[in-house]
């Protein structure tokens, strides 16, 4: 997709606002908040996964070319899995929380009570299409809001069965999907919504922010960024190759959290890029163009985006390199060495091809790592403790997976989300319900009881005994 522009986000008005003026309706009745409703919508959620799975499933194959059973586990039952979680826990998030109040203050009693935000405008992308459609609605419906779903114009195929299937399953009233591009953010943040929740790549991010500026509207972006993995000395090569080369080639690369380089220290350097070659072989054979279980890119234009990157990184190439624009084909894909001021080193890959970059030490790994900005995941693999203290003491990332790649983000306990130029805000499982509620501070004061230490007027006698009923409560005990 080309990067819309400002303009062009608000440029149209008409299905979307009458979709939103729909929700608000509804949350403005009061029907969204009892526990029974959001149970019920959570439901109906589950139901059209389920219930659909088979659409969905051919959808993505349309889509992105995805072998079934990876589209199952990593779009459907990521979202069953959310749902089922968020379920069982959400009478317990919804409770209020009392609050301890000074001593000054007592007996007053204070809370916190956590209210919908209102309507929610979910804007998902296409890499995963249904579960960043999808998996961002859980937080909001556990959290009473109604929400407004676009899924990605650049997976239509998806983008239509999710239209269809809602229109099957869901409450019309509580959740619509409004197809469309770009403008239909416009549209959405001129009929009013109260967040808007963006899952994309950062330059469409910055635009997402600068349109919701003018109204005010509260935003999450889940970006992404350039991850790397730190391998060293005494990691175990062939587990470590694997894992990099599943978190790499998962979905062609276009995973938000994939490895985009790894940084291996250089006397393991070549067995790392054996064992690598290795593990490409043993999970798409010697050709990765007949395999069964490996996805193709999206669209001609980042098909052709990845070829200019293969023609430009300045490294060797040790692994793949073939593609075929018919077929939207790029092969798994190993460079060694590429330069560090390349365009394949500059920007996000989100393909299919993996650099390797042999570093002197892990001081040098670090000091690469802190030259960029800051990644939505980061990963090392070693066999020491306290190296693995040190790499996370000594880096910024939105997550970090030891060890391994990419399953961070299958812990619902865990919070997702970006840090600097990877995002703003973290959702799943519990921090999806808090990232979309307002926590709404409640103070309730005595009728009776009306000591006048607070009043006019403030005479010598009265203040120094303010004074020192105020430092005797902050003495330690």
């Amino acid at each position: 997709m080309e990067e819309p522009g400002v303009a062009a986000m608000r440029a149209t008005r008409g299905d979307p606002a009458r979709a939103i003026g729909r929700l608000r309706g509804t949350y403005a009745s009061g029907v969204t908040r009892p526990l029974s409703w959001r149970h019920s919508q959570l439901a109906r959620l589950r139901r059209l996964v389920t219930a659909g799975e088979v659409r969905l499933v051919e959808a993505l194959a349309a889509d992105l070319g995805k072998p079934a059973h990876e589209g199952w586990l990593t779009d459907l039952a990521f979202v069953t899995g959310e749902i089922d979680y968020t379920a069982r826990h959400l009478g317990r998030w919804m409770r209020d929380e009392r609050v301890r109040v000074p001593f000054v203050l007592r007996p007053d009693r204070a809370r916190i009570v956590r209210e919908p935000l209102g309507v929610v405008l979910v804007v998902a992308a296409w890499n995963y299409p249904i579960q960043l459609s999808l998996a961002p609605v859980v937080g909001a419906l556990a959290a009473g809001n109604c929400v407004a779903i676009k899924p990605s114009e650049l997976a239509p195929a998806t983008s239509r069965a999710l239209a269809e299937l809602a229109a099957e399953h869901l409450d019309d009233g509580a959740v619509a999907v409004v197809e469309g591009g770009p403008e239909v953010v416009g549209a959405a943040l001129d009929a009013g919504i109260d967040h808007l929740f963006f899952t994309g790549g950062e330059a469409t991010g910055r635009l997402v922010l600068e349109a919701a500026a003018p109204t005010l509207t509260p935003v999450t972006l889940e970006l992404g960024g350039k991850n790397p993995a730190v391998i060293v000395a005494d990691a175990d090569l062939a587990v470590a190759a694997r894992r990099v080369a599943w978190g790499r080639f998962l979905n062609a690369g276009q995973t938000c959290v994939s490895p985009d380089y790894v940084l291996v220290e250089r006397g393991i350097a070549d067995p790392f890029l054996d064992a690598l070659r290795t593990a490409i072989a043993s999970f798409y054979g010697p050709d990765a163009r007949s395999s069964r279980d490996y996805a193709r890119i999206v669209d001609d234009r980042h098909f052709a985006r990845l070829t200019r990157l293969l023609e430009t990184h300045g490294g060797e190439l040790v692994v793949g390199g073939e593609a075929d624009p018919a077929a939207r084909y790029v092969a798994p894909t190993v460079v060694r060495d590429p330069s560090w001021d390349s365009p394949l080193m500059a920007e996000e890959v989100f393909g299919p091809i993996l650099a390797v970059i042999a570093v002197d030490d892990l001081e040098d790994a670090l000091h690469r790592i802190a030259s960029r900005p800051d990644p939505l995941a980061l990963y090392v693999f070693s066999a020491s403790r306290r190296t693995v203290r040190e790499v996370i003491a000594r880096t910024r990332s939105g997550g970090v997976c030891v060890n391994g790649t990419v399953l961070q983000i299958a812990v619902p306990q865990l919070p997702f989300g970006g840090v600097g130029h990877s995002g703003i805000g973290a959702y799943h499982g519990r921090t999806g319900f808090e990232r979309l509620s307002h926590r709404r501070g409640v103070l309730v004061r005595p009728r009776r009881l009306d000591v006048p230490l607070l009043y006019p007027p403030y005479r010598p006698a009265k203040i120094r005994l303010v004074r020192f009923v105020e430092r005797w409560s902050r003495a330690p005990r």
